[in-house]
């Protein structure tokens, strides 16, 4: 741009454009929604899709769900700002998938009816592992609600010109409430083509940007790289090789090896993406689902690696730390630079749309956990009705879109790939080991499942709430506070690292071993066996599980 490097915010489009464009993204994903709720007539249909989804429809679905804010504006973003340190996210999450794929995403589906909960509590003792199952699943959809509300804030206040904290705080308020309408209305059916939908959008919007960017560079990959570089005199020939964000000390370092677990082993412990499964009415679409998937991921994330680069080299990293979000304006600020205010517009709102879906995603499986695992088993003992579930369901819906509002507020403003490393180490800590154990461990018991569902969430959660995420980091440079507690005389962190899956994901595997050979219950062989028959089979998959 030859504009003057902190360019005035609202010179960033045309608002007027953006909120056109906007509302035309918002009324035609509610149209779909509306159209697809018309056949919502029970339980499996609000949770499941009523398993009607083709593989390939739940394979682009599945995309569209992982292909969440922080693989967009946040990936970019830290590849804009951090080189090769910011492409190890997009490696991270792509190589989890991989994790998810190979250990437990056929076998969860096989084995499951609607969430994580029936397949953790198949052969263990119902009410306590439902009940920790799905106190699991709440704190990682919260924590993953936390990126994509943070998300939206920042976009959407770029592209208004809205740098205040209050007018940010209104804007996360209003995706609140879209995305609460969009669930309560559309059920998974709905929340399913929308982000069939955002994921063709998000594809093809990054598709685009990545071929004009390399048309700048004559499709020279080294052409754009030492654009790069040259744009971002501070961190020169760093931006290129290892170390500029993690490696310069021995903390930053156990910080990457602790990210590096997080991502890898989250994804196979994020129940959003693994309910996905559950929309498929056999295993062999579950396993077409899987190949559709991982073919646009993997596509996705090389674009993502043109897109920082060029965002680097376009609009250049003073650019980007000085707009709202932040990092998370990469993206955006990269549309504007090579197609004007249309095409900041359409990208923008392509980036919306996925905010949407994926909080969508994340509210219905949060909303379907309390509602049939707790609600309907735990409190009701399994003595309601389908219809009776889905009444609460659609209240759960109401409260949890209000927590992640609160919580999107207070998290405005950090790196949404890196808030979603959080939910990513509270997956891999609370759910993976107890999974993967009741998969493969005959012996494997109730006190194991609780003892490790417990001490992996509320480890990671603890470590999180003490380290420097929430209090205590500073910028050296600037002196700005760069936790989520602004107020840089408030410092109570004493956990050194910013991602505590190093320490919580081996301690959750530890307290489920330690827990399953001290307790005296004896082992189910039936029930296990039986288990072991329909998740490498999918034999008895398609009924109805009543255990």
């Amino acid at each position: 741009m030859s504009a003057p490097l902190l360019l005035p915010l609202a010179t960033v489009g045309d608002p007027k454009v953006n909120i056109a464009i906007f509302a035309l993204f918002v009324v035609a994903t509610l149209a779909i929604v509306i159209r697809a709720s018309r056949n919502n007539k029970s339980a499996a249909d609000f949770y499941a899709g009523g398993r009607s989804f083709t593989g390939p429809q739940n394979g682009i679905a599945i995309a569209g769900d992982y292909l969440s804010a922080a693989s967009f504006l946040g990936i970019a973003g830290a590849i804009a700002l951090n080189g090769y340190d910011g492409f190890l996210y997009s490696i991270g999450f792509l190589v989890a998938w991989l994790v998810a794929l190979l250990l437990v995403a056929e076998l969860l589906r096989n084995t499951g009816r609607f969430t994580m909960a029936d397949v953790l509590s198949f052969r263990l003792k119902q009410r306590p592992v439902r009940m920790a199952a799905a106190i699991s699943t709440l704190g990682v959809c919260f924590f993953y609600l936390l990126a994509q509300m943070a998300g939206a804030g920042g976009l959407v206040a770029l592209l208004l010109g809205i740098d205040g904290k209050a007018g940010q705080n209104i804007v996360i308020a209003v995706v609140g409430a879209i995305m609460i309408t969009y669930v309560l209305v559309g059920g998974m059916k709905g929340t399913t083509w929308v982000q069939i939908v955002k994921a063709v959008l998000l594809v093809i919007g990054a598709g685009i940007m990545t071929i004009w960017v390399l048309a700048k560079y004559t499709f020279n990959l080294s052409g754009l790289l030492g654009a790069a570089v040259d744009k971002s005199p501070a961190a020169g020939e760093k931006l290129l090789s290892p170390g500029l964000q993690y490696g310069a000390t021995g903390i930053s370092k156990l910080d990457f090896i602790s990210l590096g677990l997080a991502l890898v082993l989250g994804t196979a412990g994020l129940p959003h993406v693994l309910m996905r499964f559950y929309t498929v009415p056999n295993s062999r679409e579950a396993r077409r689902s899987v190949s559709w998937a991982i073919w646009i991921i993997g596509i996705f994330y090389l674009f993502t690696l043109v897109l920082g680069y060029g965002a680097a080299a376009l609009v250049g990293p003073d650019k980007i730390r000085a707009a709202p979000g932040k990092a998370n304006s990469a993206a955006p600020l990269l549309a504007y630079e090579l197609g004007g205010e249309i095409l900041l517009g359409v990208i923008s709102a392509v980036a919306f749309a996925t905010i949407l879906a994926v909080v969508a995603g994340l509210t219905i499986t949060a909303s379907a956990s309390f509602a049939h695992d707790i609600y309907g088993s735990v409190i009701k003992k399994g003595q309601v009705s389908g219809d009776g579930e889905v009444r609460v369901a659609r209240i759960t819906v109401v409260v949890i879109g209000a927590v992640a509002i609160i919580g999107g507020i207070f998290a405005n403003g950090q790196n949404i790939a890196f808030l979603v490393a959080l939910a990513f180490a509270v997956a891999a800590s609370a759910n993976l080991p107890t999974i993967l154990y009741s998969l493969f461990w005959r012996r494997f018991n109730t006190r194991g499942a609780l003892w490790s569902i417990y001490g992996g969430l509320g480890s990671a959660i603890f470590l999180i709430i003490f380290s420097p995420v929430v209090s205590g980091k500073v910028d050296k440079k600037t002196g700005a506070s760069l936790s989520m507690i602004t107020d840089t005389g408030i410092d109570f962190h004493w956990f050194p690292l910013d991602n505590p899956g190093i320490v919580s994901i081996p301690l959750a595997f530890v307290l489920g071993f330690i827990g399953t050979i001290t307790s005296k219950e004896g082992t189910n062989v039936d029930k296990f066996a039986e288990m072991e028959v329909r998740s490498l089979t999918g034999a008895g998959a398609e009924k109805a599980t009543t255990h």
